[in-house]
């Protein structure tokens, strides 16, 4: 039999720390891996919002963190309305259930993005099998379609619901670099299409 020792069997232990969800943990790691600036956080009810700036586009997005198991078109127009009131023209509703197929529909008129359950809690280019990936800029994409002599569709394709696709925010139509660690070469860069 083991013993804690000095501990009485009728002593409870608290946490002070707040305990993050899950869907909290995937919207941080979407901001560390799309390089989000994080302008504002707060919680209300079972809602974590995140309002962030983009960068490359200058442009804020409002990322909603949710608890349901279903998202249904009231949860969509909620957050529309939200992004209404805070004056943000785009949104990303994180929820670790399905979407419904109106849902879906909903979402793409009103510019929110609507990330997977399946996307990772971790930063998965930290691992060593998974190679650095980027999305060329527009002066990038012509320099490299007029250096091979191709055209877009002709590069190898890459899913748009590819993980790493996913986490940096490529959309179909992009070209990605994908930088690998070589033994015999340094380093292999490979250009893919993103397909739907």
């Amino acid at each position: 039999m083991f013993r804690i020792r000095n501990a009485l069997p009728y002593e409870v232990y608290s946490l002070s720390i707040e305990e993050e969800t899950l869907e909290e943990r995937k919207a941080k790691i979407l901001i560390k891996l799309r390089g989000y600036k994080l302008l504002k956080s707060e919680k209300i009810k079972d809602t974590t919002n995140y309002v962030v700036e983009i960068p490359k586009e200058k442009q804020k997005a409002l990322i909603w963190c949710v608890p349901e198991e279903t998202v249904g078109i009231l949860t969509i127009n909620r957050m529309a309305k939200a992004m209404k009131e805070a004056e943000i023209d785009r949104g990303i509703l994180v929820a670790s259930g399905r979407y419904t197929n109106a849902a879906k529909q909903t979402a793409k008129k009103k510019r929110i993005e609507l990330l997977p359950k399946t996307f990772p809690v971790f930063d998965i280019f930290e691992h060593k099998l998974v190679p650095k990936h980027e999305i060329l800029t527009p002066e990038e994409r012509e320099t490299v379609l007029a250096q091979y002599r191709v055209k877009p569709y002709q590069l190898p394709q890459i899913k748009a619901s590819d993980p790493a696709v996913k986490a940096i925010g490529a959309k179909p139509g992009d070209i990605l670099r994908i930088i690998r660690k070589s033994p015999t070469a340094g380093e292999h860069i490979a250009y893919r299409y993103v397909v739907e």
